[in-house]
């Protein structure tokens, strides 16, 4: 096999990519990784999940200064140091992206720095970051693991006026008085949390008739509830209409309810989800196939050519970290299994696809939603609990949202979970443990619960379904 040849080629080494990666090395292929982005790491590492997080953080930590009179205590917030909270995640992210970087560098892969476009089904050009010469690599299988990017939506003026991402957000060393945030998903009701925590005023201006668009609508109820205490204006069912600048700020006009809206404000937040990267890769010289701007793949993470894979946020039905490494990891399995020439026939499961927003209050969900239930036409018992009738949350003074449980109506088998509330990206991993390993609402309610627990909550809406399907 010459120097530039290879059994599994990765383009693309971020969270997706790298599992890929080192899944294949560790299945004896012989593996090289392209990679054109300024730094290693990948979306998650240096520009998403690790980052975001650092500064919620920082928000959570105000949130608990503003409320401290109700638990007897005397503190007062002295304003915030934006230049101090962001070099505090530039220290954390350094050594996240640092670890990421040594692992793609320790030998085991061929690592080639530069920008990757398919010549052929068996071929790609790189274009060295260096700026040095073209050259050309092949392989017998391929995995496109090169992740999103903002999504710019046609609106009068937009582009024009100028506008912020999560990147800007994430590193900068000054904030606006006054902010518009585009859009209600998970991206948009983070950084909506952190901005007004720091003193920003916030508008979301959301297109669809609720936030967290797939979710259900009760979930974007209590957020939006949630937020608008919190003294942020929220707009649902908008239509964006125009933007210009006027002076130094930025005038933002929109439809809700058949009327006219103008709000001015000094920054603009665009957050309105992500695309595939797929643009440059001339995916159609691999007859790879694309349903508009994303990666068409099977279960077994296949594209329309079966030897070159896909995996995370360029192809998955959610753009989540643990699913792309899993995604990644299964893609090089199989791949490895071709090349010896066996079927590639390892598939990925989604039944427990989970997602967590960080806001506050936070959201979480596991499993099919009512929605989906009902699209299947699997017959289900649904229950849930509050958080305000809750002694732990009550303590906690963290009383907004509640928990829900589904579960199918014949067997009991739990088949999806939502929380809104206290923590609950973490406590959704007790329904995940549940659901793994396709536990009943009975077996759960058998389960120990210390008390008293946030934990325990569970247990209500377990409870209830078991009092119904008893009926």
């Amino acid at each position: 096999m010459s120097e530039n040849s290879f059994d599994f080629i990765v383009i693309g080494g971020g969270s997706g990519g790298y599992a890929a990666a080192r899944t294949a090395h560790s299945a004896g292929l012989r593996v090289a990784v392209v990679d054109g982005a300024s730094e290693l790491g990948g979306l998650c590492i240096l520009r998403g999940c690790m980052p975001s997080k650092t500064l919620i953080e920082s928000a959570n930590r105000q949130l608990h200064i503003r409320h401290a009179a109700e638990f007897g205590l005397k503190a007062t917030s002295h304003g915030v140091d934006v230049r101090t909270i962001r070099d505090r995640k530039r220290t954390l992210i350094a050594d996240f992206a640092g670890y990421r970087q040594g692992q793609l560098e320790d030998g085991r892969f061929a690592l080639h720095r530069g920008h990757a476009r398919f010549i052929d089904a068996h071929t790609l050009e790189v274009t060295p970051r260096d700026g040095s010469s073209t050259y050309q690599l092949s392989a017998k299988s391929f995995c496109i693991a090169t992740g999103s990017e903002v999504f710019v939506p046609d609106v009068p003026g937009l582009a024009e006026t100028g506008f912020w991402t999560s990147d800007d957000v994430l590193d900068t060393e000054s904030l606006p008085k006054s902010i518009a945030v585009l859009g209600g998903g998970a991206i948009a009701l983070e950084m909506a949390h952190y901005l007004e925590a720091m003193g920003c005023a916030v508008t979301l201006i959301q297109r669809n008739a609720q936030l967290l668009t797939g979710l259900d609508r009760e979930c974007s109820d209590v957020i939006a509830k949630a937020y608008s205490e919190r003294g942020m204006k929220v707009h649902l069912g908008t239509h964006l209409n125009s933007i210009v600048a006027i002076k130094d700020k930025k005038l933002i006009e929109f439809t809700q309810g058949g009327h006219t809206h103008a709000i001015l404000v000094d920054e603009i937040l665009l957050a309105m989800g992500r695309q595939p990267a797929t643009k440059s890769l001339a995916l159609e010289a691999a007859k790879v196939s694309l349903h508009k701007t994303k990666v068409v793949v099977n279960d077994c993470m296949q594209t329309s050519q079966p030897h070159i894979f896909a995996a995370g946020d360029v192809c998955s039905p959610l753009d989540v970290v643990h699913i792309a490494i899993q995604q990644g990891e299964i893609a090089a399995r199989n791949a490895a299994r071709l090349i010896r020439g066996e079927t590639a026939d390892e598939t990925i499961d989604y039944r427990l696809t989970l997602f967590g927003v960080f806001s506050h209050p936070q959201v979480a969900v596991v499993g099919a939603t009512t929605e989906k239930l009902r699209a299947q036409g699997i017959p289900f018992l649904e229950a849930s609990y509050p958080f305000n009738d809750h002694g732990k949350s009550m303590v906690m003074g963290e009383m907004a949202g509640f928990v829900k449980m589904l579960a199918h109506k014949e067997t009991g088998e739990i088949l999806g979970a939502c929380v809104v509330g206290p923590e609950a990206t973490e406590l959704i991993h007790e329904v995940v443990i549940a659901m793994n390993f396709r536990s009943t609402v009975q077996q759960f309610m058998a389960i120990p619960h210390y008390h008293p627990t946030l934990s325990e909550i569970w247990t209500y809406p377990a409870e209830e379904i078991a009092d119904q399907m008893a009926e």
